[in-house]
């Protein structure tokens, strides 16, 4: 039995997890305003993060698209001459979620600008703006009321907390605004400071309570559903939900989230839910708890019963691979500790391989891929028995095909796959045999089609395991002879590339992966003929990604 020591980098593309979670293609940037509710709420209590990029086969964002996370139309926010925030559309009557999210966006926003007026001494702003900051509150904790109907006592108590706080402000601003010696508003602005603090904790506490209790209800309805449009409307909404970053999923994992979703993916007369309830159980895992109650409710069985049945259809195994993508990907370091999912390790890449050779799509070919390369992180002997699953075939094929295989992300994938199978000895073997070696040095001179970051990104990462790969099957002398053949090294360099349009990057192999394949092709390749360099070698961005060690 082969073992070898693996390198933790990450096999997902920065595109897909991240928060993958699955970090998708062009990893959506943090929008401010409402239309990015959740996505550029102020780090106060709750902490309401960004975006997770939780993806799934119905809703995939073009490059350079927004996702709106809000199933009910955003509030609609405009600033006056002075840069008051005017809440211009309320919440859906009857909707807590909406109501939370949305009122929470906005406080979280005032509480921000008062902070930054605070540093700028602007007391006649921060006094404003502290009064409608209380008017905000106000609102949220009575709309709230009215619709939640009953209220546990720990939230009485925190509510209160926060109008005391809301009005403290209010006060002690105002006496900031009468306030002429510089040596005491220097003390009154440290008072500021802390009260909006504390204000921000109480705000958050009182919001994750909240948010808590609207989880607890939903998946009670999940839990208790025998009704499929009850069980389709309540799983969307828990979705929207784990799109609003890390706090919540674990809301949703601690609340039992997980174990509902499974039950879900357990019965038959559910099986049209199947892929919303494992795209939100992807998303879930994003964070350690969901992972552990994952292990809990032997859900590493259900997603291999999913994959290994050819009865589903290949939207649910393609959730299904989202799932395993997620809870292996070596980004997140406690899914490593997940030994449930050794059992099950060759039904799951078995069914994976099959998947990857019978995809309709490219977001089918992505998501196999994407477990596939984790996998080959997660265990040792997943490259192995890829080896036996003629996967190396599969993939060099799929390579040809341009329904599978079009974007920089999907070959990321293919190529992080071959680095790791690049360390058996047979892999050269069978890479010569299919003409592979072609194949990944074309990876070498891979570019962006756009000059997104992330697409550029995804060139860097393409070219630098490209490089990592070779040197790995030029142990191999006909490996060597034939990359010399094809004279590798100039374009493993990045040498001979168009000058670059001005603003834009152009990737690069990386000088660390770039001078092993050198090295390894001298020692076993013979001599090679080197291009001449040009007046204008492109080197990598300063704030490019390191080169990934495999």
């Amino acid at each position: 039995m082969l073992r070898r020591k693996v390198s933790r980098q990450g096999g997902l593309p920065d595109c897909l997890n991240p928060r993958l979670r699955l970090d998708l293609p062009a990893r959506l940037g943090t929008e401010q305003g409402p239309d990015g509710c959740g996505k550029a709420l102020l780090q106060i209590g709750i902490n309401m993060m960004a975006l997770p990029g939780g993806r799934h086969l119905d809703s995939i964002p073009l490059p350079g698209q927004r996702l709106h996370l809000m199933q009910a139309k955003p509030i609609s926010l405009e600033e006056d001459a002075q840069g008051d925030l005017i809440l211009a559309g309320g919440p859906s009557p009857g909707d807590p979620l909406q109501l939370l999210l949305k009122r929470g966006w906005v406080i979280s926003t005032e509480l921000r600008r008062i902070g930054q007026k605070l540093a700028q001494d602007r007391w006649a702003r921060v006094h404003s703006m502290s009064v409608r900051l209380t008017c905000h509150a106000r609102s949220m904790v009575s709309e709230y009321s009215a619709i939640s109907k009953s209220s546990s006592q720990e939230m009485g108590q925190v509510e209160k907390l926060l109008m005391e706080k809301c009005s403290e402000l209010s006060a002690v601003t105002e006496r900031c605004l009468q306030a002429e010696n510089e040596h005491v508003l220097k003390s009154m602005k440290a008072c500021v400071s802390e009260t909006l603090s504390t204000l921000g904790q109480h705000f958050g506490q009182l919001l994750e309570l909240a948010l808590t209790r609207e989880v607890q209800a939903l998946v009670r309805k999940i839990d208790s559903s025998d009704n499929v449009y009850t069980t389709e409307s309540t799983t969307g909404n828990l979705f929207s939900l784990t799109q609003e970053g890390a706090p919540l999923c674990r809301i949703i994992a601690k609340e039992g989230g997980v174990v509902a979703l499974f039950k879900v993916c357990r019965q038959d007369n559910f099986r049209c839910l199947y892929p919303q309830a494992l795209r939100t159980l992807a998303s879930i895992c994003c964070v350690e708890e969901g992972v552990h109650q994952l292990e809990k409710v032997d859900g590493v069985l259900c997603l291999a019963d999913i994959l290994t049945d050819d009865s589903h259809s290949e939207a649910t195994r393609a959730e299904a691979a989202a799932v395993v993508a997620q809870v292996t990907s070596p980004h997140l370091p406690f899914t490593q500790h997940l030994s449930s999912f050794l059992e099950s390790m060759e039904e799951i890449v078995t069914a994976l391989v099959k998947l990857c050779q019978e995809a309709s799509s490219g977001e089918v070919f992505l998501l196999a891929s994407a477990a596939l390369a984790n996998i080959t992180f997660f265990d040792t002997m997943a490259c192995e028995m890829l080896l036996q699953l003629n996967a190396i075939r599969v993939l060099l094929e799929a390579c040809s095909d341009k329904q599978r295989v079009d974007t920089p992300y999907t070959r990321d994938q293919i190529v992080t796959i071959l680095a790791n199978m690049s360390v058996l000895e047979q892999c050269a073997s069978d890479i010569v045999q299919e003409n592979g070696v072609q194949l990944i040095m074309g990876m070498l001179s891979e570019k962006p089609r756009s000059g997104t970051p992330a697409e550029v990104a995804a060139c860097e990462r393409v070219q630098q395991k490209a490089a990592v790969t070779l040197a790995r099957l030029s142990r191999d002398p006909d490996v060597a002879r034939e990359a010399v053949r094809l004279n590798c090294c100039p374009a493993s360099v990045g040498w001979g590339l168009p000058r670059r349009p001005p603003g834009l990057r152009l990737p690069t192999a990386g000088p660390a992966p770039t001078c092993g394949l050198l090295f390894t092709l001298q020692q076993h390749g013979g001599e090679f003929c080197v291009a001449s360099v040009p007046e204008e070698r492109h080197s990598p961005h300063p704030h490019a990604a390191p080169s990934t060690h495999l």
